[in-house]
């Protein structure tokens, strides 16, 4: 290994540190007991028969249940509707999204307009949560961001080998984020979609789900949207009070899921924490080449010591394996093709595959 590629590793190394160094979790409840009561849940469901059941059953289970719970029927053709139903969910049947909306936030907006609360908590279907979950989310929105939107990434529950290769892309976004360096900013740049928390009020200030209707990563939009307003947007990690179980259907959702998001996110992030990830990614990058053309001791000490960095980054995200930290080039390598592919497409304008719909990532258009 050359003496530029052992700055490379160690800047890269420094940088992943940095980028990752404290994720923050909703803390306890403390005074803002109660409050869970005022929140409505909405949650966007396509298709979402295998992954919605545990959500609502966990919903069932709060200690401090929410004013209720809302599942938008997002076009399902499976049995979403009927399971919604059968849990006690008010279940709202949407009509086809109008021309210019993409299905997700068409469906948050459905929601939305139906929900009573004061507070909003929407969830992915594939989330599921502790059983003070809910009271923990918009306690830590009264106390963190009041008049603002709350973010909430998921730990990543893993079950089986393939869903091991979204190991590095679990941890890019959230290094390119910047949400958990020492000193993250009081409002962040971007915001993850499984989990937000916000007044009604508040979305409507910043131009509620209308002002991303045609955004595919509508979250990191709807952040933009929320600092336009002059409305704070805060970042958490789930811990344990928020779960999910990404592309739990194979191989194929997996590809389509990642396609969909990863090149959209990467323009709402900050330049300084994207390049901090630029150097991360290479540094990875070059210690598998020179493994593979020139290994030697001090390539051997590299891999050790970006593999144990790993370990200790994806052990706060999900959870991954040891061995994928050990084998970090196989996760990486999917992550660049995988942000490879969804760049060209977006680029090039070819539509990216998901819940069987079209989507034009270039123009924002849907086909049904």
């Amino acid at each position: 290994m050359t003496a530029t590629g052992v700055a490379l590793v160690a800047v890269g190394w420094l940088a992943g540190t940095m980028l990752l160094w404290r994720v923050r979790t909703p803390p306890p409840v403390g005074v803002h007991k109660g409050l869970a009561a005022t929140a409505s849940v909405v949650i966007p469901a396509r298709n979402e028969a295998g992954s919605l059941p545990r959500l609502l059953t966990s919903l069932g289970a709060q200690v401090e249940p929410p004013l209720e719970v809302i599942v938008v029927n997002d076009g399902s053709t499976d049995a979403t509707a009927a399971l919604a139903r059968a849990a006690g969910a008010t279940v709202i049947d949407a009509p086809a999204p109008p021309v210019g909306w993409l299905g997700k936030p068409w469906a948050c907006h459905v929601g939305t307009e139906a929900a009573t609360g004061e507070c909003l908590l929407f969830l992915d279907a594939d989330t599921w949560l502790a059983t003070d979950g809910v009271a923990r989310l918009v306690a830590a929105h009264a106390s963190m961001t009041p008049t603002g939107v709350l973010s909430v990434q998921p730990f990543h529950e893993v079950h089986h080998p393939y869903e091991q290769l979204s190991a590095i892309c679990n941890v890019v976004p959230i290094l390119a984020s910047g949400v958990a360096t020492p000193g993250a900013a009081r409002s962040s740049r971007v915001a993850f979609g499984p989990c937000l928390v916000t007044r009604a009020a508040d979305l409507d200030a910043a131009g509620g789900f209308t002002a991303v209707r045609g955004e595919i990563v509508e979250d990191a939009a709807l952040a933009r949207a929320y600092r336009t307003a002059g409305r704070p947007v805060r970042c958490l990690g789930g811990g344990t009070t928020v779960r999910f179980r990404m592309y739990p259907d194979g191989l194929r959702s997996l590809i389509e899921g990642w396609t969909k998001n990863l090149a959209g996110g990467a323009q709402r992030v900050s330049r300084l924490a994207l390049l901090g990830s630029l150097a991360w990614v290479c540094a990875g990058m070059s210690v598998t080449a020179d493994a593979l053309t020139d290994p030697s001791p001090t390539v051997a000490l590299a891999w050790v010591a970006l593999s144990a960095q790993l370990a200790w980054m994806l052990r706060r995200l999900g959870s991954f394996h040891w061995v994928t930290s050990v084998l970090f080039p196989i996760p990486l390598l999917a992550f660049v093709a995988l942000f490879l592919r969804s760049l060209v497409l977006r680029l090039v304008g070819r539509p990216v595959t998901w819940r069987g719909r079209r989507i034009d990532a270039r123009r924002g258009t849907m086909e049904q």
